[in-house]
């Protein structure tokens, strides 16, 4: 069994943790806050009925919004508690719970590849640091050839955005795109968040 993530260690430390994260977003949604960027982004890079996997989909918002537009979404995330949720608010996507560290969508039948793949919300952050490199490989190994990733997470998490684009190229990927935010502005050595466009190679 891989290492648990800093997320599931704060959900043992608080067992209310992740229902709480689940109401935050579903409050800011009924008082009109825009929390598809991140899904916006990725609808600007693909044709209509593309194949998207939301990974660490959380309560499901930005693979909500690609579904609703037009895509095909599998959505992915480790706690059961966020994957309910994303089921109950947002039915259409097809939502399952596992460790991306281990993730094998044939196990389910899903055995085609994405053309596209977002990891949103600071997942790569809450990580377990000895599963990065398995997380980056096991997402390589579900793109299509001329499919692209895009992982976004902010500084001062634990985690080097030049340790995080080594890992990234270690397990097949390259930068295609680096920005500082989810609305395009471009990333500079000062950035205090990445959004990392990548290719498989």
């Amino acid at each position: 069994m891989p290492e648990p993530s800093t997320w599931m260690r704060m959900t043992q430390e608080d067992p209310e943790h992740s229902a709480a994260y689940v109401q935050r977003f579903r409050t800011l949604a009924e008082q009109g806050m825009d929390l598809v960027g991140e899904a916006r982004l990725v609808d600007a890079m693909l044709p209509r009925g593309s194949r998207v996997l939301d990974a660490g989909c959380g309560p499901g918002r930005v693979g909500a919004h690609l579904h609703e537009v037009g895509h095909h979404v599998v959505g992915v995330d480790v706690d059961p508690v966020l994957v309910a949720a994303a089921e109950e608010d947002h039915p259409g996507p097809r939502w399952l719970v596992g460790d991306l560290a281990e993730l094998d969508l044939t196990a389910h039948g899903i055995t085609e590849p994405f053309d596209a793949i977002v990891s949103a919300g600071n997942v790569m952050a809450f990580l377990a640091p000895s599963t990065r490199d398995a997380v980056l490989r096991r997402l390589r190994a579900h793109v299509a050839p001329e499919g692209r990733a895009v992982i976004g997470f902010g500084a001062g998490r634990g985690y080097e955005f030049d340790e995080f684009l080594t890992d990234a190229g270690a397990a097949g990927w390259a930068p295609d795109v680096l920005l500082s935010t989810w609305d395009l502005r471009p990333f500079t050595p000062e950035s205090d968040f990445l959004v990392a466009v990548l290719r498989p190679v």
